[in-house]
């Protein structure tokens, strides 16, 4: 079937490239006519280990035989295993586990109410940054910090205040009776590639503890290792109330999670709040397995050394071309800022076989899987360069 045929079945709410993608192998993609794509993607800082990596497909192989689901009524080993070795990782103390970021910023969104519920105050505010993004759920587009993605699905859900990132005196204006929780990302994907800094972070951490309110960090799309550490908050030396996970937990397989110390996690009593799928079997023993990777093939390390290089060559492109202005992000969430639209780049790229995409309409944003290797990274830098040489800019 072709790109117009499926268009006849599918809702039009995305903006889709015009290729079929039929099969993937480590960083790279292939299309049904059969041309490659070199992947700086991932699906979106999903594909953790890459495309069909061993390790992944023997996990699912060996789950599918055993059990794919069992209900939340009962405990299943996969999931108690995940629990702990998040647990250890983050030093938090529960885990709720579900199937996407939206759900887990919902979950942390639910748990801040509960909390202060439970202690007999009325808190409900949460505060996030302007340029954020926190999910497509109604709540979770409440909470997001851009206009774009709200028109059209009014009355949103209340309770949601937005300042910009990095302004700690509009932060403390916001600050009232009614706060129970901030809300950020690290490093901002979807808005930007905007990086939130390490005093701006300790002082929020210290506005948190002053009016006896939570600091939740959505990490949807910085942890797992994408910024070079297991979660981007150790690079501030802030320990959040509450963590958000997702994408690349499960390295192409749905899950998310959300986790929070043993005080705030009690709030979520039994009934509280739920999900079927949440926790299966198999979407943990995957999750399990791509922790188990990361360390044995020293993937953070990897992450550190494929950021550099891809940071120092696309600093070549904006001392080479006008239209660039800066270089942001970090580890293998990268950004390159432009004073045009970034479109025809993009188109450009995948024509010459290199798939980016972008973080607002002048930022193109670079997500290759953590397993990248040098010679690839160089490649991905190559088509690039010809890429914009081919559009005269």
């Amino acid at each position: 079937m072709n790109t117009q045929q499926a268009a006849q079945y599918l809702t039009p709410n995305y903006a889709r490239f015009p290729i079929t993608l039929v099969k993937g192998q480590g960083a790279r993609l292939w299309d049904d006519a059969g041309k490659s794509y070199l992947d700086f993607v991932a699906g979106i800082a999903v594909n953790t280990l890459g495309h069909a990596h061993p390790a992944l497909i023997k996990t699912i192989t060996e789950q599918a035989v055993t059990m794919l689901h069992c209900s939340n009524l009962y405990f299943n080993p996969q999931q108690n295993e995940l629990a702990k070795k998040l647990v250890e990782l983050s030093g938090l103390g529960k885990t709720f586990f579900c199937n996407s970021g939206a759900e887990a910023n919902e979950a942390a969104i639910k748990l801040a109410r509960k909390f202060f519920f439970d202690k007999g105050e009325r808190k409900y505010t949460i505060i996030t940054a302007l340029q954020s993004f926190h999910g497509r759920t109604m709540q979770t587009i409440a909470a997001t910090g851009q206009d774009k993605v709200k028109e059209g699905f009014a009355p949103l859900p209340a309770g949601f205040t937005h300042v910009a990132l990095n302004d700690l005196d509009a932060l403390k204006a916001a600050i009232d009776d009614s706060t129970a929780a901030i809300m950020l990302e690290p490093l901002q994907g979807e808005g930007g590639v905007n990086l939130a800094n390490v005093v701006y972070l300790e002082a929020v951490r210290a506005l948190c503890d002053k009016h006896g309110i939570l600091l939740i960090f959505d990490e949807i799309q910085t942890g797992i290792g994408r910024c070079g550490t297991m979660f981007a908050f150790e690079k501030a030396g802030v320990s959040p109330d509450i963590i958000t996970l997702a994408k690349g937990l499960g390295g192409g397989v749905p899950i998310g999670a959300m986790l929070a110390t043993n005080n705030v996690g009690k709030s979520f009593s039994a009934g509280s709040h739920g999900t079927t799928f949440g926790g299966n079997p198999m979407s943990c023993a995957v999750a399990l397995t791509v922790l188990d990777v990361m360390e044995e093939e020293d993937l953070l390390n990897n992450v550190q050394a494929r950021s550099a290089q891809l940071q120092t060559g696309l600093q070549k492109l904006v001392a080479t071309y006008t239209i660039f202005e800066e270089v942001r992000g970090d580890g293998l969430l990268l950004g390159i800022k432009a004073n045009i639209e970034v479109a025809p780049i993009i188109n450009a790229c995948l024509d010459n076989g290199l798939l980016v995409l972008a973080a607002g309409p002048q930022v193109l944003r670079f997500l290759p899987a953590l397993n990248i290797s040098e010679a690839e990274i160089t490649e991905g830098l190559a088509i690039l360069s010809k890429s914009i040489e081919g559009l005269n800019l």
